[in-house]
């Protein structure tokens, strides 16, 4: 689940987790807020966090204050694992978890569009010196679109494969509270053996 926290000058920080399927998360000073804040450089609504495709970012919904990154105003941030924006004087701190960066980074790379298979090229005029036959002997030698419609396939397919994998291990996570590769590990690798009393 990713976690928020919010730091306000003086006080310790407030962690929020959140699951990966949470749409929006709407932070303000008003109590209707899912974070509520309460500082007076914040506004009653200041900005919303939302789930976008591979990831999240944080929009500023009109506050006085705005949401400054490195300083400056920004109307709105692409959060990034680790990062820190403020919310008037609040940091707002963003992280994930391994698995989540894992399931977010696997959402953006299906999200990617394949480049057209087919590409037109200009011809260049060509002079044969040599009889036609070893001009379509050379031709057949090119290679075929049909082997890059293979590649392709086979690449949409270990994606598939790999999503579907990352999903099983967020969804082992979220069952058992353990991360899936962990509890693998623990399993087939050797532990050190203490020595034995006396030595």
């Amino acid at each position: 689940m990713p976690r928020v926290t919010i730091t306000i000058p003086g006080g310790s920080p407030q962690p929020y987790r959140f699951q990966l399927d949470h749409k929006s998360v709407v932070i303000g000073r008003m109590n209707e807020n899912d974070i509520q804040v309460d500082s007076a450089s914040v506004s009653s609504r200041h900005a919303e966090m939302t789930r976008i495709k591979g990831g999240y970012e944080l929009h500023d919904l009109g506050s006085t204050n705005g949401i400054k990154l490195d300083g400056r105003l920004v109307p709105y941030v692409a959060l990034q694992d680790g990062m820190s924006v403020e919310l008037g004087d609040v940091v707002f701190g963003f992280q994930l978890t391994p698995e989540e960066r894992a399931v977010l980074d696997m959402e953006t790379s299906i999200g990617m569009k394949p480049e057209p298979v087919e590409k037109s090229i200009p011809a260049a005029p060509q002079k044969f010196s040599s009889p036609p036959k070893a001009a379509a002997a050379r031709q057949t030698a090119l290679p075929t679109h049909g082997s890059t419609n293979g590649n392709s396939a086979l690449l949409l397919l270990v994606l598939a494969l790999l999503a579907f994998c990352f999903g099983m291990a967020f969804r082992f996570k979220s069952d058992t509270g353990r991360s899936w590769l962990e509890t693998v590990l623990s399993k087939y690798v050797t532990r050190e053996v203490s020595a034995p009393p006396g030595k």
